[in-house]
């Protein structure tokens, strides 16, 4: 109660304090910056958008017969349901997910995903769950499990990350690739085999290891303007210290499946944080100064394309230990731009790019992270196909449609992983 008192007392020096901080947090932007030139490229070249993609489904492309991937919810088709969702997620197992495809799966998502819209693309079935213990895994299988961490739950821990929703991160699902592997192949040598006719997907994933340190430290209606800043620096610095390590755990991954024989992996780079309407919604900066042309928050961009920068590094010191291999750079941080950027070409409603179609709470952005998709007092917008944001954090089915047509034909993941046939 004495401290309570004792800030009213001091209302100019706290007001002070609060600029103090608010200028310390631009200057870390600054320093952002001048580091992320220094590092390399803030991003690739945009191509210029096109009309969403029509899917055309061959046979087998290129050789590849099966499909093997890592990751999060970006790419999980069903494994999180079956480890029993928790979380803000919970909900991922019902309608109005999976709306669109006649029923949820557990996908995040109104329909399909860019990991099933590239197996058709690749004349494959869809990628089973790897939980699914009853699926044909003839042509590949997912590991991908929603809320997943590129770093194990126990040194999120020590560095006071403890929102984890699922204990599948990617060191779980490596070794549930290698379990596999070893039940369905009788050596070494026939394991290298399988891989040299396959496609290995290695993320995205990393994403959740942020989202969870900023969002043990997000703003709180209730608190301070003062407390609130300091509080978003504290998760803007245990962020930074995670990058390195996030980095390496994913390029890590990526060399033991080289390693195993993989000769064709995908690894994809970071979406453009400050374009994601959770994010846009829970900050709600009202400086226009925080943004950037396209209505994005120019400071967890900076965040989103270090992690991206430090990954290509780790990519082509992977190129530079595996010559024979395709190891492609998947951008999805350009993809999303360039959806933001040609939206209405696209056949999005360029008015409602960053509004979340499923969700509570309407304004700018419909989201109340509270209150996520298919919970209780969330409504669904008419036209989900006109959407960028399905939930507030994850796309629509016609969002992954266009990011898969941008990614494996139009060249944002390079070098290309598939020679698909011109069309």
């Amino acid at each position: 109660m004495a401290m309570i008192e004792n800030h009213r007392l001091h209302q100019p020096s706290c007001r002070a304090q609060h600029l103090n901080t608010a200028m310390a947090a631009k200057g870390l932007l600054r320093f952002l910056v001048a580091l992320l030139l220094l590092v390399g490229s803030l991003g690739r070249p945009i191509i210029p958008p096109s009309q969403a993609p029509s899917l055309s489904v061959p046979r087998t492309v290129h050789g590849i017969t099966a499909i093997y991937n890592f990751g999060d919810s970006i790419s999980d088709t069903g494994n999180f349901i079956r480890e029993g969702a928790i979380g803000m997620m919970e909900h991922t197992g019902g309608l109005p997910y999976g709306s669109a495809i006649g029923g949820a799966t557990g996908r995040c998502s109104d329909g399909y995903l860019m990991i099933d819209f590239l197996a058709t693309d690749l004349g494959l079935p869809l990628l089973s769950p790897y939980l699914d213990k009853g699926a044909d895994f003839t042509h590949g299988a997912n590991f991908a499990v929603t809320s997943a961490t590129a770093l194990d739950t126990a040194s999120l821990a020590k560095m006071g990350v403890n929102m984890t929703h699922t204990k599948s991160s990617l060191a779980v699902q490596l070794q549930r690739f290698k379990d596999f592997m070893a039940s369905t192949t009788k050596s070494p040598s026939e394991t290298r085999e399988k891989l040299a006719s396959s496609l290995v997907m290695v993320g995205e994933i990393g994403g959740n290891d942020y989202n969870y340190a900023f969002a043990t430290n997000r703003p709180r209606a209730n608190d301070s303007g003062l407390y609130n800043v300091g509080h978003m620096l504290t998760g803007v610095v245990e962020s930074l210290v995670l990058v390195p390590q996030v980095v390496k755990s994913i390029t890590s991954a990526a060399k033991e499946l080289l390693d195993m024989g993989a000769t064709r992996l995908v690894v994809p780079g970071n979406f453009p944080l400050g374009c994601v309407p959770s994010y846009l919604s829970a900050v709600d900066d009202k400086d226009p100064g925080s943004y950037d042309g396209n209505g994005c928050l120019v400071g967890l961009n900076l965040f989103a394309q270090m992690h991206n920068v430090l990954l290509q590094q780790g990519i082509r010191e992977l190129r530079r230990l595996y010559p024979s291999a395709t190891i492609a750079y998947a951008d999805y941080f350009s993809a999303y731009v360039q959806m933001l950027r040609g939206a209405s070409k696209m056949g999005f409603d360029e008015a409602a790019a960053f509004k979340a179609c499923c969700g509570a709470g309407g304004g700018s952005y419909n989201v109340d992270m509270d209150r996520m998709c298919g919970a209780p007092g969330t409504t669904v917008c008419a036209r989900p196909d006109e959407r960028l944001s399905w939930d507030g954090v994850h796309l629509t089915q016609h969002s992954y449609k266009v990011m898969a047509e941008l990614l494996y034909r139009r060249g944002l993941a390079s070098p290309a992983p598939v020679k698909f046939p011109r069309h």
